[in-house]
């Protein structure tokens, strides 16, 4: 049976995270997705890359109704290795600090959380403040990971493309997922040595 993995979006900019991160569980194979796309989500989705709910529902192996609190991953005897929002608003942190499960995306948090699965939210807001940080440390404090999609420059990645990539694929280390998706850090590079031109002293 193929590994399961939650992927929710919500109305945080960024969208295109939580649909790279689908396209490239279905290009690894092996992984089941169970998708949630908030309403929010699909306003962003449609707003920043012209996408609607029908194209992200596509992704993804298993859809379900953000509504929808009876679902199958609403309880902790569905087995999965765990949940990814991407991007996660403030609103759903705050939700999932306080158990406030007024949703299947928040009661699907919870449950991860509650069963010791993992967790990883990709906050995305600046600037933050202290209601924002405090409801990150209350988070973690529960076993769940912050991961704001923070660049990674060493990637020398030369398009946003490239970005979201290299941020899915970390994503997805989170989890296990075996891939070769993105440059690795191999250690620090020698400084190149100076030319004998660049070094000579000038005339006086």
């Amino acid at each position: 049976m193929n590994k399961r993995l939650i992927v929710a979006v919500t109305g945080a900019s960024g969208s295109i995270y939580g649909i790279r991160i689908l396209q490239q569980l279905r290009a690894i194979g092996g992984w089941e997705s169970h998708l949630i796309v908030s309403e929010a989500g699909v306003l962003n989705a449609w707003q920043e890359y012209g996408l609607a709910r029908k194209d992200i529902n596509k992704l993804a192996d298993v859809v379900h109704n953000p509504r929808d609190v009876g679902a199958s991953i609403a309880s902790g005897s569905f087995i999965t290795h765990g949940m990814v929002i991407a991007p996660c608003s403030m609103k759903t942190l705050s939700g999932v600090a306080h158990a406030y499960s007024d949703n299947l995306i928040t009661r699907a948090a919870d449950v991860i959380l509650k069963e010791r699965r993992r967790l990883v939210l990709l906050v995305r807001e600046a600037p933050l403040n202290l209601a924002h940080l405090r409801n990150m440390v209350a988070v973690t404090e529960m076993g769940g990971v912050i991961f704001p999609p923070v660049p990674a420059f060493y990637s020398k990645a030369k398009t946003i493309d490239a970005i979201v990539n290299h941020t899915a694929g970390r994503v997805l280390d989170l989890f296990d997922v075996h891939h070769d998706n993105i440059a690795r850090w191999r250690g620090m590079r020698a400084p190149r040595a100076k030319s004998a031109a660049g070094t000579k002293r000038k005339g006086r």
